[in-house]
């Protein structure tokens, strides 16, 4: 293992440890400042040539060849439709997530900030279902719109949140009925996840931050019930508001209560240094989005598991 990638491994150990998420802050045309989790930005670049391939979504302004690669480039500010974008998108972001490459163009880039994640909290509802906002913060008095690229490409694409699945993965019908508790601050995601668990056969409690989860953990475990025994697993993203996965993950272990939940660490950054946090932090494993076949393998052991031993 290099160096560097020693020292970035070390530097995700330490933010995680504090509970903090790093952001790249941009505009997208005007005064609102944008974020984007600087662990899935690959570089930032001056806008490069762009070219188009066949059979490229409208909403993506063409391809870009980084460093050898076509990497398929969207104008964020379109696929948006950020009421400010002017059109004059001047960098590059490169960004790697869901094991893929994609490209984002953006008016201007600001810096890198580290947040305190009790200072990143929920979008506002805004009565709709589908929003491109994870998460909102300040920074030096500005407010930042933390971006689900998750959910702009999921919309752009149409694409299908369901697979089929191997039937075989699924639970017996005659099986002990079992949960699993997920939490995600995507919509995306968790509908991803559902779709999973149905077609396994198993019910699921959604949530959407870390906080959320551990209060609600903790709740039950006031109320006299074994928090492993109403759950068979825990499913969580990494980067979320109010607390991230990697803290939760954290706090599961350390509290006598709770210590006994398999944890799965489900998240579109990269893998590399993820594997090197699960043993950090205590998960049982590690899983990156979004693959239904690679969730629902390692989700169908632990079910197949658990009841084998209710059974026996």
């Amino acid at each position: 293992m290099s160096h560097d990638l020693l020292n970035r491994i070390d530097q995700r150990t330490r933010l995680a440890g504090h509970n903090r998420l790093a952001l790249l802050l941009f505009r997208l045309g005007g005064r609102q400042l944008f974020g984007v989790n600087v662990f899935k930005v690959q570089e930032v670049l001056r806008r490069p040539e762009l070219f188009r391939l066949p059979g490229l979504p409208g909403q993506f302004a063409g391809v870009a060849d980084v460093r050898g690669r076509s990497v398929p480039v969207l104008d964020l500010g379109t696929a948006i439709s950020h009421p400010e974008h002017d059109g004059n998108a001047r960098y590059l972001v490169v960004t790697e997530f869901n094991r893929s490459v994609q490209g984002f163009l953006v008016s201007a880039v600001e810096r890198i900030v580290n947040i305190g994640v009790e200072d990143i909290h929920p979008p506002p509802d805004l009565g709709v279902q589908s929003s491109y906002l994870t998460a909102v913060t300040r920074f030096q008095g500005e407010l930042i719109q933390v971006i689900d690229v998750e959910s702009v490409l999921a919309d752009i694409a149409q694409s299908r949140l369901e697979a089929v699945l191997d039937p075989s993965l699924a639970l017996p019908e005659d099986a002990p009925q079992l949960q699993v508790l997920v939490v995600d601050d995507s919509r995306v995601a968790r509908q991803q996840i559902r779709s999973v668990l149905d077609q396994l056969g198993v019910g699921a409690t959604l949530l959407s931050d870390g906080r959320q989860a551990l209060d609600h953990l903790l709740q039950i475990h006031a109320a006299g019930e074994d928090p492993c025994q109403r759950y068979a697993m825990v499913i969580s993203d990494i980067e979320m508001p109010a607390m991230d996965g990697y803290t939760l993950t954290t706090e599961i272990r350390r509290h006598p209560g709770l210590a006994g939940l398999y944890v799965l660490l489900h998240t579109s950054l990269s893998g590399v240094f993820n594997n090197a946090m699960v043993e950090h932090v205590g998960a049982n494993a590690f899983v990156p989005k979004y693959n239904p076949a690679d969730l629902a393998e390692i989700v169908s052991a632990r079910l197949h598991e658990v009841a084998g031993l209710m059974a026996a």
